[in-house]
Parts: C-alpha cells; structure tokens; sequence
C-alpha cells in the first residue's frame, strides 16, 4: 500500500508542474494590454413584448473564453424604454495581438424581478473588440433565437483610457425646481452629458431618481475625469433635469451647461450653482426666470492607486481555505468520490485548491494559511466548523501544507452535513473586522470555499456577505462536481445587487463564484485567472473607499520579513 505522506508527495509534484505558470498567466500585475478602452452601449427600437407595457431593458456583457461564453459586466435596468442609453461603463483590456471576442445580450427584466433566469431574451450581438475599436462606434441588428435579425439595434461606443487615472467625486442636490406632476411632486433626475469633439453628447452619469420632491439631493458619485471630460477641464458639460415617469416618458424640467473648470470650484468647501434653464419657457412667459437651482455641494479629485500600488506599500493577502465535506461528497475511499485520493491525479478539491492557492500565496509574507472543513463528524458531533490543521499550528505552512492537512484528516472524518458556509465568512469576517480597526489597516483576507452543493443556509449567508461587504474581504467559491449550482449564482451579484434577509445590500460586489466543470478540460491557471480576476478591483476600491493610501515602501521595508 502507499503510504499517505508519499502519495502526498506525488500530487504536490504533480500539481507544481501544472501551475508553475497560473501566476504569470492570472495577471494580477499591470497586464501587457495596449490599452484598456471604455465601452458604452445603445439600444434602438426595441419591440414591444407585453402590449400593456414597455420593456425593462438590461444589457450582458460576455467574452469568450476557450469556447464559453463568460459574462463579464452587465449595464443597469432601464425601466419602460425602447431605446435606452445605460449609464454603465464597461473597460476592457484591449490586447492587438487576441481576437477578443464578445456577446451583448439584451433582456427585459420584469419591475419585480431583477433577474435573469426570469428575463424576457430579445436579442444578441456578436462581434470582436477589434471591430468597435477600429470603427468607434459600431452598430449591428440584434439577433434573436435562431439567429433571426430582429428590427433593434445595438449601438457601443468605444473610447480609450488615457494616461489619468484621477476620478472626481461629485454631489449634486437642486432647489424649487418646476412641478411637472397634477396630484403630486415632479420626481427629478438629473443626466450629465459630456460634448465630443464631434459635437455629438455622451452620457457620462444619471442619477438616481428622487421621488416627490422639488428640492432633490442626490446621491453622491464617482467618475472618473477621462469619462466626464476625456482630461479637457474647459471642455462643455450638458446637464438635464427631468421628471420621472413611470411610462419612460419623462418630462423635461430644464439644463444647463458647465464645465469640469467650473466644477473645481466646490474643491474649497464652497457651493457652485448653476440655474436650471427651459429654452420654451424662456422664450414664451415674460417673467420666466428659471426652472430650478442646480447645486454641486462638494467636489472632490481622487487618486486612484492601482493593485500594485498597495502590494509594494506592504498590503498583505490573508489567505483562508474552507472545505466541503458533506457526505453528497460520497465515500473518499470510493473512486467515484469526489474526495477520492488518486495516487497520480489530484482531485477537483485539490486542483482548485492549488490553483487559487499557488497565486494567493505569493502575497502572503508568513505562509501559514488557516484551513477549516465544514459538514463532518468528528467523531459523533455534528461539527458545523472545524480546523484541518493540528490545534497547536495557526495555520498550514504553504498550500503544499493545506494539501498535507486535507490528506492526513480526511480518515479521521465522517462525511455528514449540512452544507452551511455562513460559521466559515463569519469567522473571517471577525478577522477582517479587527484588522479594519487597526491604524494601518493593510491585511486583505480572501476566503476560498470549495463545496459540493447548493448551501443549506442561504438567508445566513446572504446576510454574512452582506455584513462581510464593509469589510477588506472578499469571497470565492468553486463549486466542485456536477450538481445544479444555479442558485448559487445570485451571491456574486449576477441577479442584481446581493441583499440580506432583511433587504440590506452589499456595499460592494466581494463574491466570486464559479462551477469547477466550466474548466475542467482546460488549464488550471484559468481556472485562477477567472476566480481571481476581481480582487485586484475588490481590494484597491476597498482601501479608496477608505481613504486608505499605500505605504511608501520605505516605510515597511525594514519591519517585514518574508516566509522561505
């Protein structure tokens, strides 16, 4: 028989060749992309499905990858619009040397769900990155299915990032605007348009909408200074008010223009105010004055540090595993056991483990990962959450240490349940929520869990995510066999914004999952580059929300050190 510490020693080989190059692959350094380049997307002539209203239109963003299909980002839902222009800014990498290939798809989300497995699918479009950025604007008839052209169309617009990555921060509220409504009061929002070189408009933000009030404040935003003026201080700033309304024919209240330099203005603490003009009014009443105060209340320049800004200011990645060993899993002794320990061949267990794990650990300056099983036996009690590592060590030493872990304590194990993942982010969390109270605040804890199943605590875990969203955290689950993992889809925010039980949402968007099936056939370090594509965003928004700036290195170089 093979002894467990050889059969270890065989997969950790076997696993380093594989993954040798998943860090080099991942990217989470400043790709070698050409340039990133925004995108903007139209809608024209929609049809109308439902003969009583007009549609909800929401628009995917998908690339392909190795022959799947893969969302990417998805616009915001416009409510009752046949042609709707998203406020949403997609940016890509662009890379000359790929065919990048990418799907929109066009789908009419119903006002009382946000979803898209209940959506209405009205059309697609297929095309390269290379085709809008070489034309600019490109546009195309929708597709529906069965591929028959349909009578809409999909315009996007492609800009390239310029070399300031500054954005401004802006707050907006208004005064005695003009009442557009006979029972009650006009419900304003407010369209900022950016003037091109080209004369043509292009929306740069739309506010929320504030229902009933003639005296709105909206909600503050951030954009970033290439999108609101392409970096041109002096350049023309088209600003709408509108009344909302229900059948997307809203009324028009007023404009004015401004521009970026004028804006500056509210840097100092002091307010700017623009008046809030109607051309008809102006011309056809006499004593016509203004429709309205247009105020900006604070407006702030944000430098906007990159990943690799706080990696080498001495941002540290606190890497935590959670296991799944739910007795679905099936009996590890059995070949068919997802749990199984092949002499030669790792399990998906092991595969994503390493995958993930070999990047991660890279920013790690101690090594030692905490690693935690959940839905065992140990050996009669029902064990909601327990370590894999002996009580006397904080941690496994390397991933080839969590291998080791996982190895020597699966015989000691009865696969049993249930699949609750919620003890597991709570326990994180709790690390997380004392690093944040800490002066220097630079741990950013990621939480791999790998299960089986759907989990059987999904209003505990909605509200722990919920709650872990404030926190430096984020959250990747890998969903290892084949079972039906669709409603796992709604915690990273792919049915709109996550909330809790109780109708909180998440601060930010920290949960990544993804079916291991999806790259089963294909190369592990792809597998790391889709889990972890979005925590370099995720850690880097967390710290600007903040207000958090990366050390010089100067500053930690001589207190860190660095595990072997």
């Amino acid at each position: 028989m093979t002894s467990p510490k050889s059969r270890i020693g065989r997969i950790v080989s076997f696993t380093s060749n594989i993954y040798e190059s998943a860090a080099n692959t991942l990217g989470l350094f400043n790709s070698p992309c050409l340039a990133k380049v925004e995108l903007r997307v139209t809608c024209k002539g929609i049809s109308d499905r439902d003969a009583l209203s007009k549609p909800d239109p929401c628009v995917l963003i998908k690339m392909q990858s190795h022959g799947q299909w893969l969302e990417v980002d998805r616009t915001e839902v416009i409510r009752s619009s046949i042609s709707p222009t998203f406020s949403k800014v997609f940016t890509v990498d662009f890379y000359f040397e790929e065919v990048q290939r990418l799907r929109y798809e066009l789908y009419d989300i119903s006002s009382n769900h946000n979803g898209i497995k209940e959506a209405d699918f009205l059309g697609a479009m297929e095309c390269t990155l290379g085709q809008i950025v070489s034309q600019r604007k490109l546009t195309k008839p929708l597709l529906k299915q069965g591929s028959t052209v349909s009578k809409s169309f999909i315009m996007v617009t492609a800009e390239e990032l310029t070399g300031n990555d500054d954005y401004v921060e802006l707050s907006f509220s208004a005064r005695k605007l003009d009442d557009k409504d006979f029972f009650s009061k006009s419900d304003p929002f407010l369209e900022i348009f950016r003037m091109n070189d080209d004369d043509t408009l292009q929306l740069v933000h739309r506010t929320e909408t504030v229902m009933n009030n003639l005296n709105p404040v909206w909600k503050t935003f951030k954009t970033s200074l290439n999108s609101l003026c392409s970096g041109d201080h002096d350049r023309p700033l088209k600003c709408t008010v509108w009344d909302w309304d229900s059948n997307g024919k809203h009324d028009y209240i007023g404009e004015y223009q401004a521009t970026f330099k004028e804006m500056r203005g509210a840097m100092d603490g002091r307010q700017v105010q623009w008046e809030c003009i109607n051309p008809k009014y102006q011309i056809k009443k006499k004593n016509y004055k203004n429709s309205g105060i247009v105020i900006l209340n604070q407006c702030k320049i944000i430098k906007m540090h990159s990943f690799l800004d706080y990696i080498m200011g001495g941002c540290q990645i606190q890497f935590t595993v959670a296991i799944d060993f739910t007795a679905s899993n099936g009996d590890p002794h059995n070949s068919c056991s997802l749990h199984y320990i092949h002499p030669y061949q790792p399990n998906e267990y092991l595969k994503a483990l390493v995958a993930v794990g070999e990047i991660c650990q890279d920013y790690d300056s101690d090594k030692m990962f905490p690693a935690f099983g959940f839905g065992a036996q140990i050996p009669v009690t029902v064990c909601v959450l327990f370590c894999v590592f002996p009580t006397y060590v904080y941690g496994c030493a390397g991933i080839q240490g969590v291998v080791e872990a996982y190895q020597t304590c699966l015989p000691k194990l009865q696969l049993y349940g249930p699949t609750n993942i919620a003890p597991i982010i709570q326990k994180v969390a709790s690390s997380a929520s004392q690093e944040m109270h800490t002066k220097e605040a630079m741990q950013y804890f990621i939480l791999l869990i790998l299960t089986d199943g759907v989990i059987t605590d999904m209003a505990d875990t909605r509200e722990a995510i919920v709650q872990a969203s404030h926190l430096p955290m984020s959250i990747i689950i890998v969903g290892v066999g084949s079972a039906d993992f669709s409603d796992m889809q709604m915690l990273d925010g792919d049915d709109g914004i996550l909330r809790s039980p109780k109708g909180e949402p998440c601060l930010r968007d920290i949960v990544q999952f993804v079916p291991f099936r999806n790259f089963k056939h294909g190369s592990p370090a792809e597998l790391a580059k889709t889990v972890l594509a979005e925590v370099p965003n995720q850690v880097v928004d967390y710290y600007n929300n903040k207000g958090i700036k990366p050390k010089v290195p100067s500053e930690f170089e001589s207190s860190r050190t660095f595990a072997p």
